[in-house]
C-alpha cells in the first residue's frame, strides 16, 4: 500500500520563513531558494490493535520495544536497528513497516510505502489455565482469536482457534496461564553485501554492529551470518558505502 502526499514549493519556503526568522524579515525569506534533492528513510511502529503478547519484546535482538501490559500497548524505542524481527514475530500484523521517500523539485512529495513482512511460523504446542485464575477476564480482552472464555471456576481455552500467542500469559494478574508454543526461525528478507574493494578498513562498521556480527580481518569485512541480523546500522554508517542492505526479490 502507498500513501503520497503533495505540498506545493512555495508553501514549504513559507513555514521555513515562519520557523527561521523574525516577523518582519518574513518578506525577504520568501525567496529563500531550496535545492532539489530526495531523502529516504524507514520506520516501524505499533499500532494501538497491539494484543499485549510481548512476543516482539521477547524476540527484539537489541531490547528496543518497551513491554506492553493490560494498561499499555509496548512501544518501539529509539535504539531500533529496523532489522524488522518484530513485524515478523508480531501474530496479528499490528507493527507496520514504513519506507519513506521526500523529494523536493517542482513540488514537495512525500512517498510512504507499507512493505508486507512475511510471518514467521507460531503455532500453540500446549495451553492450561491453572486453579490460580480469578476470572477477572483481562485474558479475554486481549486474545484476538476469541479462544478464551470465562468458565464456571476458571478460564477456558478453545485450544482449536488458539494461535499461542501468549497475550493471556502476560496480562493475567494471577499467572494462571502456563502456554507451550513453537515459534519459527527469522525468515531471511534482506541480504548484505559487502564491496570488499571500496571498503577503507576504518573499523566502523565494527565498531557499531549492535550484535557484533561484523568484524575486520585480513584487511577484509568478515560477517557472521549467525550473529547477523539484517540491520541497517552498518549499511547506513558505512563512509564509502562499502555494504548495502539489499532486499530480496521473493519477499511475499
Amino acid at each position: 500500500m502507498d500513501i503520497i502526499f503533495r505540498k506545493k514549493l512555495e508553501d514549504l519556503q513559507r513555514d521555513i520563513a515562519l520557523k527561521s526568522m523574525d516577523l518582519e524579515d518574513r518578506a525577504e525569506a520568501a525567496d529563500i531558494e531550496i535545492d532539489r534533492c530526495s531523502v529516504r528513510d524507514k520506520f516501524i511502529d505499533i499500532t494501538p490493535k497491539c494484543v499485549r503478547c510481548n512476543l516482539c519484546v521477547e524476540e527484539c535482538p537489541v531490547d528496543a520495544i518497551a513491554d506492553s501490559d493490560a494498561h499499555r500497548a509496548a512501544r518501539i524505542l529509539d535504539n531500533c536497528v529496523r532489522c524488522e524481527i518484530c513485524a515478523q514475530t508480531c501474530p496479528i500484523r499490528c507493527i507496520n513497516v514504513v519506507e519513506s521517500t521526500a523529494s523536493i523539485d517542482d513540488e514537495v512529495k512525500y512517498d510512504l510505502e507499507y512493505l508486507k513482512i512475511p510471518h514467521r511460523k507460531l503455532r500453540m504446542k500446549e495451553i492450561e489455565v491453572t486453579d490460580r485464575c480469578t476470572l477477572c477476564g483481562t485474558c479475554t480482552r486481549f486474545c484476538p482469536t476469541g479462544a478464551i472464555e470465562l468458565g464456571e471456576d476458571r478460564a477456558t481455552v478453545d485450544e482449536s482457534i488458539c494461535i499461542g500467542c501468549g497475550a493471556c500469559v502476560n496480562v493475567c494478574p494471577s499467572d494462571a496461564v502456563e502456554l507451550e508454543r513453537e515459534l519459527g526461525p527469522v525468515l531471511k528478507t534482506k541480504r548484505l553485501l559487502v564491496d570488499q574493494d571500496a571498503c577503507v578498513e576504518c573499523l566502523v562498521c565494527e565498531e557499531n554492529c549492535p550484535t557484533g556480527a561484523i568484524r575486520l580481518e585480513d584487511g577484509e569485512v568478515v560477517v557472521d551470518d549467525e550473529k547477523c541480523i539484517l540491520c541497517e546500522v552498518c549499511s547506513t554508517k558505512c563512509p564509502v558505502a562499502a555494504l548495502k542492505l539489499e532486499r530480496l526479490s521473493d519477499e511475499s
